[in-house]
């Protein structure tokens, strides 16, 4: 890969990472306001270097582990970090598995998002999905029945990994949503600052899931996504510290992430089927989703300040008791 290529790859990780983590820098945002400095600061700097290089450096090497399982950990590792033209082929045999379990994953996590979570409609036709909420288990049940029957085309180890991706959703999912109903817990102040960071520990490690999965569909190369994830983490943190109000207007932005965790899913489903997409769609594609819903974003909120400034620009004028509505009321000292 050139050094162009390299950091394209990169900056299209970090910005996935970045944009997909929204809701996880929300949380860590109103939990830390609960806390004393000293716990916040020592959350901002050494849980930065847990979230980048234990949580997002061990799961690649897991994930890698798991699709290589004759390598052992110590072998997987090595396949991990090294750039030897034998295992670099061992890793490439291995993707089809590793790559459907993922796009299975995000594609459900899409699915989750349109179907049943409350959103800002950025498109047409997300109204009505959501008004169907009830249909999400039955489409995802049809979705893994096809994947499964066309994956068993391509090798056994292929469609089992489209359900460990699935089981894997669900799983995470379980603890997304204990996380957010453990989070007015966390924001009262009944538990300590300790048990807040290590709390806040677990639920970056179940949001961050999301972002490694999604690194494959850029790259098999763990250093390269180590890197690019890694960026995107200390992105999270400095929205989390300053700038959590402005995600917030941004109204659109969760719909962007959305939209290219859809694609990256896609890409990564094509991949383990057989159908090799180039390796620049997937950052060019976030770039442009993720731009497109910004773009969106920001107009909304130009429209938003151009109707309260036109708002607050027009006069007033009071009513009188009997002159009707819209006259001027008529000034002291005069008939009217």
């Amino acid at each position: 890969m050139s050094f162009l290529g390299i950091a394209l790859t990169i900056l299209g990780l970090a910005v996935f990472e970045t944009v997909s983590s929204v809701d996880n820098a929300i949380i860590n945002a109103e939990v830390l306001s609960g806390m004393g400095t000293r716990a916040r600061r020592w959350f901002l700097v050494w849980g930065l270097l847990f979230a980048v290089f234990v949580v997002r450096g061990l799961l690649p090497w897991l994930i890698v582990w798991l699709a290589l399982p004759g390598q052992g950990p110590i072998g997987a590792f090595v396949a991990a970090f090294s750039s030897d033209a034998r295992v670099m082929e061992a890793v490439e045999r291995a993707a089809p598995v590793l790559l459907m379990g993922g796009g299975v994953f995000l594609v459900l996590l899409f699915l989750h998002w349109l179907f049943l979570e409350p959103k800002q409609f950025g498109l047409v036709g997300e109204k009505f999905f959501t008004s169907q909420g009830a249909w999400f288990f039955a489409v995802a049940a049809v979705f893994l029945a096809l994947t499964v029957w066309f994956s068993l085309r391509v090798g056994n180890m292929v469609a089992f990994s489209a359900v460990i991706g699935s089981s894997l959703f669900f799983i995470t999912h379980g603890f997304k949503e204990n996380a957010e109903a453990q989070e007015r817990r966390l924001i009262s102040g009944t538990l300590s600052d300790v048990s807040k960071i290590l709390y806040l520990e677990i639920i970056d490690m179940t949001f961050s899931i999301d972002g490694v999965l999604g690194a494959f569909a850029f790259t098999l190369s763990v250093p390269i996504i180590i890197l690019g994830n890694g960026l995107g983490a200390v992105v999270v943190r400095q929205i989390t510290v300053g700038n959590i109000e402005r995600i917030r207007r941004l109204r659109f932005i969760k719909n962007g992430a959305m939209y290219s965790i859809l694609f990256l899913g896609a890409v990564m489903m094509c991949d383990g089927l057989g159908v090799k997409v180039p390796q620049w769609v997937s950052p060019a594609a976030t770039f442009l989703i993720v731009g497109a819903f910004l773009a969106k974003s920001l107009w909304e909120l130009r429209k938003d300040a151009k109707g309260i400034t036109s708002a607050a620009g027009k006069p007033r004028t009071r009513a009188s008791g009997r002159g009707g509505r819209g006259r001027p009321a008529p000034r002291s000292g005069t008939s009217p």
